[in-house]
């Protein structure tokens, strides 16, 4: 059963979605809400696999959300404006589907979420490396080894004590993969903080390597540091 969220402030679109999700038999409505900041409430204590994300919205609107989520479900957007879907594939959503939303364009979207296989990664059970697919061959990276990891075009560049590796994957996927102490800290970047050494208002240094923090992620990333430095 795939758990599903909409976020749209247009009461009408929500009410056609909840439509649309109630003919599927491996769909479960979990929220329906016109309020981005009430969906980041709710995915604190609830799981979500997949949300309708609508995109021009009051307070957050869909993109600002998309750019927030550190560990986000699958995502499908949905708005009346074309010009955001460039943009939108690079956080990796499933499909960017076009109000008014027909029925046979719904299925469709369902159906790439599907093929997606939308399973929970198993941080539990004492895994402490990244297996990725590198040149063909299957790898396991250390988490303690890895320093950062950078959004390259259509590619990741996973930075590590010995080497870089280039992978097709992106940020948000591969986020999902990593251990807790791992965090986004600028829309190409994610972070080991364990391997810090100092920290400023807009870099981390790790290794001779400085890695931006922007805006969007720096009060996160200062929070977790410090929790880090108490433990």
């Amino acid at each position: 059963m795939i758990k599903v969220g909409i976020i749209d402030d247009e009461i009408l679109a929500r009410k056609v979605l909840e439509d649309y999700c109630s003919k599927i038999d491996n769909l479960e409505l979990v929220l329906s809400t016109g309020n981005p900041l009430e969906f980041i409430n709710f995915t604190q204590q609830n799981e979500v696999d997949l949300i309708f994300l609508d995109i021009e919205m009051p307070e957050l609107n869909g993109m600002e959300i998309l750019r927030s989520m550190i560990k986000p479900p699958k995502v499908i957007l949905t708005t009346a404006y074309s010009e955001y879907a460039l943009e939108s594939y690079n956080y990796g959503v499933v499909d960017y589907l076009l109000k008014p939303i027909k029925i046979e364009r719904f299925l469709k979207a369902i159906n790439k979420v599907s093929s997606s296989k939308i399973t929970q990664p198993k941080k539990n059970s004492g895994s402490e490396e990244l297996q990725i697919k590198h040149d063909g061959m299957s790898v396991n990276i250390s988490f303690k080894s890895i320093l950062y990891i950078q959004s390259f075009g259509n590619y990741l560049k996973i930075f590590t004590d010995s080497r870089m590796y280039l992978i097709s994957e992106t940020l948000i996927n591969i986020t999902t993969l990593l251990s807790e102490n791992f965090q986004r800290t600028h829309k190409s970047y994610i972070a080991n903080l364990n391997r810090v050494s100092k920290a400023s208002r807009t870099h981390l240094l790790i290794e001779d390597k400085k890695v931006p923090v922007s805006a969007m992620y720096k009060v996160v990333v200062f929070e977790k540091l410090e929790v880090l430095a108490k433990l």
